[in-house]
Formats: C-alpha cells, structure tokens, sequence
C-alpha cells in the first residue's frame, strides 16, 4: 500500500522533481529539476571555498613578490571578505536544504494521496491551492529572505568577529590575516585590567545612566500631564504645545544646541551665573558635572515623550472609580496612589522597559552632546560619560578593535534582551493581559 510514497520519497530524495514526476505533476517536477541543477551549478563551484573560507579565514597575506624583475605588492586573501562570502554561500546552502526537505515531503504527500484513490493535482490546481489556502505564507517569503540576508546574517556576521583577532594593528586585512581566536577576546575584555577596568566602569555608568534617565523622564512626564489635567488649570492645549516643542525639534538640533549652551568658558548659562554673581560650573569638563549635565538635558528631551503617552492612559481610566474613591472619603494623594498610578503602570509598564532598554543604548544623548569626555586617563580609549553602545562605537571607528567591539555588542545585547523580557514577564500587563479589552 505504501509503494508511491515510498517511490516518489526516494527518488524526490536522488534528485529533487523526480518524484513529482513520478506522480505526474511534470510541470512540478520541472521547477525542481531546474533548481537543483541551478543549486548543483552554484554549489560545485563555491560550496567548497566556503567552507575552507570560513575555517581558515584565507592562508595568503599580501605580499611583496618580484614579477618580471620589478617587485610588486601581491595581493592576498581578504580574511573578512571570505568570511562574508562564504556566510552567503553557507546560508544559500540552508536554504536549498530546506527546498530539498519540502520536495520530498511533497512528493511523499502526493504519493500517499495516489495510494487513497485520489489523483494528484495538475500544476493549475496547485497554484490555485497556494492563491486559496496559502497565500499569506508564500508572500512573506521574499521578505523572509530579505530578513535572512540584511538582518540576520549581519547579526551572525558581528558575532562571528568576537571570535577573531579582528583589530588594529597586527590583524587588518588585506595586509594582515584574521584568525579564529576562541573565547580570547571575551577573557582580555572580562579579565585583563587593562580592559577590565574600563568594561566594567563603563558598565556601571551605562547601568547608572540607563535607572537614571527613565526615572526622571518617566516621572517627571507623569508629573507633568497629572498637572496639566488637573481641574482649574487654564490653556491646557498652550501647555501641551510648548512642552511638546522639544519633543518636536530634531534631536540631533537639540542636543547639539544644548552643547553650546552648556560650554563652560563661551556658554550663555555660565555667563547668566555670572551675572547673579555665581562662579560657573564646568558642565562638560568635569565627569560628574558632565554626567549630571547628560541625565538633565536627556530629561528635556524625554519628559515630552513621557508626557503624551501618559495624557493618553489618563483619559481612559474611567470616571466612577475616582466617585467611588470620593464616595468613600479618599484624599487626592490616595486618589492618585489607589487609582491613578496602578493604572498608568499597568498600562505603560511595557513602555517603561522599552525606554530604559532604549536608554543603555541611547547613542544620540551621549555623543552628541558629549562624544564620551571628558578623557578619563583611566579608561582604554572611553570617556568618562561613555555608554557601552558610545565605547563601541569608537573601538570601531577610531580605533579598528572591531573584535573587542563585537565582545561588547554581544554582552549589550544579553543584557538589554535579558533584562527586559525578565521584566516584562513580571509586569503586570503580561499576567493579565487580557483585562484591558
């Protein structure tokens, strides 16, 4: 009873569309024939470089080599662009096994299907059953497959690179080699003091900065729309307006505006100070004073974002629970700590994660206001304001520690992605997210 399956199985197996064939869906059968012999074509000629490509990162640097008695610079392998393309070529090969997969448990399916009685579909009839019943899936292919390539190999791509040796000033292609290092990037950034101590002190302020910063924009943003909503309070769409002015400003004008303002010899606030008889601070030369001068500006910038998401959950928390609270002799403040905030957090307790997973990533606030300084002699190539996103950033721009910057982006990324799906699953809003309708 099981000979078509089988039949039609084992020859999909040999050669893709051989079963198909085998069930009479030759226009089926052809498709697959004609990707298979595509797939072989490309394969047979790269398949194997890349896999030598991705083990031995190339085995011939540039050289000087005498050609026709002139010497000349050789060029050699190019250890990372190997590594892309035999990542390309890798992730083409997935994806011709998983066709493979699906041709034979297409032909298997239809062989079954022949055995019951029933006759197999004729290629109209299968377009037709895709247009009908799987039409959503077939068209998210083609951007499964953008997804493949510019999201999730750049992301494969950047953890591989914190396994090598990928750094100025011995290991830069095409003059130098790559080589595959292991875990030796993650102990000289976890356990070596020279970049130990500056890992770990950047952390601390990153983790510092990112409390900071949400709580202040947070709750200076409910301060704020609780305020504006109060009864009695006049021209509440003028208030709105000129607290949403920041918001609505491009950040980057903002924050590079805010740099002059704060500059501790030509700045205008010093010179204010200076009016009133007070001595000037230096806001961006001093690390603390630096530090204080990022979370108040970042404060400026986020209070308005804060503000207008809250206004919104105010307006639908219903009026009968504020009466009933009256009814029972509630002050304003339990009012406000019985009803108001439980709501709000409920409402914006998912919010409130993304904002601080967004603070220990908040590259703009930082640099443009700061870029990292003031120097801290201390540190390996950070400031004393720089997050790890910031530190990152310079590791590979400025100084090509493009391996020891992959270190960093991997353990960012376990800490931002650990962080909030732990909290998130606390929250109230995932435990009861059906309340809210």
């Amino acid at each position: 009873m099981q000979r078509h399956r089988s039949r039609a199985a084992i020859l999909s197996t040999i050669f893709m569309g051989l079963g198909q064939i085998y069930n009479r869906q030759f226009i089926k059968g052809l498709i697959f024939i004609a990707v298979e012999a595509g797939a072989l074509v490309y394969f047979i000629a790269n398949l194997g470089r890349a896999f030598w490509g991705i083990t031995s990162l190339g085995d011939t640097p540039s050289h000087l080599e005498k050609v026709k008695g002139i010497t000349k610079m050789v060029p050699g392998d190019h250890s990372i662009v190997i590594l892309i393309q035999s990542l390309i070529t890798l992730m083409f090969f997935v994806l011709f096994l998983i066709a493979w997969f699906m041709n034979i448990r297409d032909a298997h399916k239809t062989g079954e299907e022949r055995e019951t009685g029933r006759p197999s579909n004729t290629f109209k009839q299968s377009v037709r059953y895709v247009l009908d019943y799987k039409f959503a899936q077939s068209f998210l292919l083609l951007p499964g497959i953008g997804i493949l390539f510019f999201t999730i190999m750049p992301i494969i791509f950047m953890i591989m690179l914190a396994f090598t040796n990928f750094a100025a000033p011995d290991h830069i292609p095409p003059a130098r080699l790559v080589d595959w290092v292991g875990f030796e990037t993650f102990r000289n950034l976890l356990v070596l003091k020279s970049w130990s101590h500056t890992f770990y002190g950047v952390l601390t302020w990153t983790i510092v900065w990112a409390v900071l910063s949400t709580i202040t924009t947070y709750f200076g943003g409910m301060l704020v729309a609780l305020l504006i909503n109060q009864k009695g309070i006049r021209f509440k769409g003028l208030w709105r307006l000129i607290l949403i002015v920041p918001y609505a400003i491009p950040q980057m004008i903002s924050l590079l505006l805010m740099r002059n303002l704060f500059n501790g010899q030509f700045g205008p606030i010093n010179q204010y100070l200076g009016y009133f008889g007070l001595g000037g601070l230096p806001w961006l030369t001093d690390p603390f004073w630096a530090k204080v001068t990022v979370i108040m500006v970042n404060m400026w910038v986020g209070i308005p974002v804060s503000m207008l998401l809250i206004m919104g959950v105010l307006t639908t928390i219903p009026r009968d629970m504020y009466e009933a609270a009256e009814v029972d002799g509630a002050t304003n403040y339990q009012k406000f700590r019985i009803v108001t905030l439980p709501m709000i957090l409920f409402s914006t307790a998912p919010t409130l994660i993304m904002q601080f997973a967004g603070n220990i990533n908040n590259f703009n606030a930082i640099y443009l206001l700061t870029q990292g300084n003031p120097v801290n002699g201390n540190y390996q190539y950070a400031g004393s304001t720089d997050l790890l996103v910031t530190w990152l950033y310079k590791l590979t721009l400025d100084q090509n520690k493009n391996n020891m910057a992959s270190a960093i982006g991997i353990i960012l990324f376990i800490i931002v992605a650990g962080f909030s799906l732990y909290n998130y699953r606390r929250t109230k809003s995932f435990k009861e997210e059906d309340m809210i309708q």
